[in-house]
């Protein structure tokens, strides 16, 4: 028997590339107030909360002095690219440009989930560039509790105590732990509490008291074992889009004239109305 026959055996390859699991969509861009503006920086106006005083014969007519402040995103231009020698493609059975390129929209359409998510919890900013903490106000959890239904209520009093109209769609932002958690939970999959039926071929629950449930792998860590989880409404966050996801392929001369892939977008985002947004600290642990 040849112990060489093994070096002539036929190898057979795939005519399509399989991209390794990831997230290909942004799942939070249409849960945010989207502006395509050209500009160095973009402000969103804010105007207080008034009140109505009596009037009295005569008065002087009032004058509030009704309070104005800005927010100010500040897009940040963003790129990937890949380089392929022309030889590479002739001695492939794939189109590696093509591929690339598709792998660039995937990461960009991420970095649009990451940036919503660090802007929604972490620290605003004016339009002097004065950061603004995460109010206190509008934080509920802790480092030691779990993620319950009694959390969900205490996150809908919120919106109720900030009179956030209760039409208004909202989202929650949990992590895969949490969404294993939710389906623990008897009020939110028994028929007897929830008519609705929310479970669905997916494997998690979409929609229930009256939120819209994303689930999402980029969210931050508040401490080890800690998890921030975010429920808001689109008035809560803005996003300024300067330029939209782009990709170029084009030679390079430069580098023996290889082809250059490249993906390039300009965007950012900042959290506008505190009040339409609550942060919720949990341990990431589900229950068992």
């Amino acid at each position: 028997m040849g112990a060489s026959i093994s070096n002539v055996a036929i190898r057979t390859y795939e005519n399509n590339v399989r991209h390794l699991a990831q997230q290909g969509i942004t799942r939070l861009l249409p849960w945010v107030q989207v502006r395509s503006e050209q500009s160095k920086s973009h402000s969103w106006e804010l105007m207080a909360k008034n009140s109505v005083q009596a009037k009295t014969r005569s008065m002087a007519t009032p004058d509030n002095d009704t309070q104005w402040s800005r927010r100010v995103s500040v897009p940040i231009s963003r790129a990937i690219g890949d380089l392929t020698d022309r030889q590479d493609i002739v001695q492939m059975a794939v189109d590696p440009n093509s591929n690339y390129a598709k792998s660039h929209g995937m990461a960009m359409r991420r970095a649009h989930d990451t940036e919503i998510i660090t802007r929604a919890i972490g620290t605003s900013a004016d339009d002097s560039g004065t950061p603004i903490t995460f109010p206190a106000t509008q934080d509920v959890g802790s480092d030691t509790a779990t993620f319950s239904f009694d959390l969900i209520t205490e996150v809908t009093e919120k919106f109720m105590l900030n009179d956030i109209d209760p039409d208004e769609p909202k989202v929650f932002v949990i992590s895969p732990a949490m969404a294993r958690r939710l389906l623990q939970l008897t009020e939110a999959t028994s028929g007897d509490y929830n008519a609705l039926k929310p479970l669905t071929a997916k494997g998690y629950i979409e929609s229930w008291m009256g939120y819209t449930w994303i689930v999402s792998t980029l969210l931050t860590s508040k401490s080890t074992g800690v998890r921030y989880s975010f429920a808001m409404t689109r008035q809560a966050m803005g996003f300024n889009i300067n330029d939209d996801i782009h990709a170029e392929i084009a030679m390079d001369p430069s580098m023996s004239f290889a082809w250059r892939v490249y993906c390039e977008s300009t965007f950012g985002a900042i959290r506008v109305e505190d009040q339409h947004l609550v942060r919720v600290a949990t341990v990431e642990a589900a229950a068992t």
